[in-house]
C-alpha cells in the first residue's frame, strides 16, 4: 500500500472531524474542542507520514 493512501486517509478523516466541529459547535463545545485537537492530531500525522 503506498504511503500517500495513509496520508490522504488521514486527511480525510481530518475533514470529517472537522464536519463534526461545524455541526457541534453551537450545542456543544466541549465535545467540538475535543474533535479540533483530533483534526489537528490527524493532519499532523498524514505531514509526518509523508515525510
Amino acid at each position: 500500500m503506498p504511503k500517500e493512501y495513509v496520508a490522504i486517509g488521514l486527511l480525510a478523516l481530518a475533514g470529517f472531524l472537522l464536519g463534526g466541529v461545524y455541526s457541534t459547535w453551537k450545542t456543544a463545545k466541549a465535545v467540538a474542542v475535543v474533535l479540533i485537537v483530533f483534526a489537528v492530531v490527524a493532519v499532523g500525522g498524514a505531514v509526518a507520514w509523508i515525510l
